[in-house]
C-alpha cells in the first residue's frame, strides 16, 4: 500500500545496533512511514530479533550477503513511498527526522536527493557529514568530517552527495535514472547514484535540520574499505565524468590513482595498503564494464558541462 515515506536498512550482522535504530523509527514524528529492513545472510539473530521485537518492519531475508548496494537496491524495490530513504543499521536518527526530510523535498522540487547532518553517535557535536563533495581530481568526500559543530553547517543548501548512511532519494527520480550499481557491492555506491542524478538534472539538497547519529564505520571499513574504494573510484569516474572534463581534468586524476598506487605499495606489509591494491587492480580490470555503462548515462545526460564543472570541489 502506498505510503508517503520508506526508510530501508541493509544489514549484517548488526544485532547490537538495531534497538537504537528501530526505536528510534517507531518515535518519527511523521505517521506515514514503512520501515524495511534487508538482511544480508546475517548469523548474530539479527532476523528473529527484528520479527520477535519489532513485527511492524517489513523484513527481507537475503540468502547470501549482496552487500550495501545490493540489500538496498532490494529494498528500495520492495518500498513503497513516495520518498526512499537508505539507512545505516548503526545510526539513531532523531525524531522529527523524517518530517524534515519529507518538507525539504516539498520546499525543493528541483532536488532529487536530500541529504542530513549526520554527527558521530558517541560524540554528538562533531560531524561524520554535511553532505558530500566531489573533486575535480576524482576524490569523494565528507564536508565536516571530524569538525566541532560550531553552527558552521546550520544553513541548507546544494551539494554533490548525500551519504547512504542517510541518503533520501525521490522514487520518481529513482525509476528514471535506476537504483545502486549492483557491482559497487560497498563504498561510493551512494556517489554513483549522484552523479546520475547530477548528470540527468536532479539536485542534492542538504537539510541541516535532518539530524542523524552515526556509529562511525561500525560495520564497514579496514581492508573491505580499502578495496572497494580502490576498485571502485576507477569505475566512478570512468562511468560518470563527462568526456570534456576528463579531458581538462586527466593529469589530476591520473596523477592522484598513482599517488594513491605509490602509497600503498610503499605501505604494501599493511593489509590495507595490499587491499587498496587488489582494488585498484580490479578496478583497471574492470573498466570495460563501467566503460559500457558509461554510455548509457552520458546519452541520458540534460545539464551542461559547465554547470557539473560548477559543482565539483577544486583542487
Amino acid at each position: 500500500m502506498p505510503v508517503s515515506f520508506s526508510v530501508v536498512i541493509p544489514n549484517w550482522n548488526g544485532l547490537r545496533f538495531l534497538a537504537d535504530c528501530l526505536n528510534a523509527l517507531r518515535n518519527q514524528t511523521l505517521e506515514d512511514i514503512e520501515v524495511i529492513l534487508v538482511d544480508n545472510a546475517s548469523t548474530d539473530g539479527s532476523q528473529d530479533f527484528v520479527r520477535t521485537e519489532y513485527p511492524e518492519v517489513r523484513l527481507i531475508e537475503l540468502e547470501e550477503n549482496r552487500g550495501f548496494a545490493g540489500a538496498c537496491n532490494a529494498g528500495m524495490e520492495a518500498a513503497n513511498g513516495a520518498y526512499v530513504a537508505l539507512l545505516n543499521n548503526d545510526t539513531e536518527v532523531e525524531s522529527d527526522w523524517a518530517e524534515q526530510v519529507a518538507g525539504a523535498f516539498t520546499g525543493h522540487p528541483d532536488a532529487g536527493i536530500i541529504a542530513s547532518k549526520m554527527l558521530l553517535f558517541d560524540q554528538r557535536d562533531r560531524f561524520h557529514t554535511a553532505g558530500d563533495f566531489f573533486t575535480s581530481d576524482g576524490r569523494a568526500g565528507n564536508r565536516g568530517a571530524w569538525e566541532r559543530d560550531k553552527g558552521q553547517y546550520d544553513c541548507g543548501e546544494y551539494v554533490f552527495s548525500a551519504c547512504g548512511g542517510s541518503a533520501v532519494y525521490r522514487q520518481s527520480m529513482l525509476a528514471e535514472i535506476d537504483l545502486l550499481d549492483d557491482d559497487f557491492f560497498f563504498l561510493l555506491e551512494d556517489v554513483d547514484l549522484a552523479w546520475r542524478a547530477q548528470l540527468a538534472g536532479y539536485k542534492v539538497w542538504y537539510e541541516p535540520r535532518a539530524i542523524v547519529y552515526h556509529h562511525l564505520s561500525a560495520t564497514g571499513g579496514g581492508v573491505t574499505a580499502s578495496y572497494h574504494d580502490g576498485r571502485n573510484g576507477i569505475w566512478l569516474i570512468a562511468k560518470n565524468m563527462p568526456a570534456s572534463l576528463l579531458r581538462k581534468y586527466a593529469r589530476p586524476i591520473l596523477a592522484r590513482q598513482l599517488a594513491l598506487l605509490w602509497q600503498s605499495l610503499k605501505s604494501w606489509r599493511g593489509q590495507e595498503a595490499r587491499a587498496r591494491i587488489r582494488g585498484l587492480i580490479a578496478g583497471a580490470l574492470g573498466i570495460r564494464g563501467a566503460l559500457a555503462k558509461r554510455r548509457r548515462i552520458q546519452a541520458a545526460k540534460r545539464v551542461t558541462d559547465d554547470y557539473i564543472e560548477s559543482i565539483l570541489t577544486p583542487v
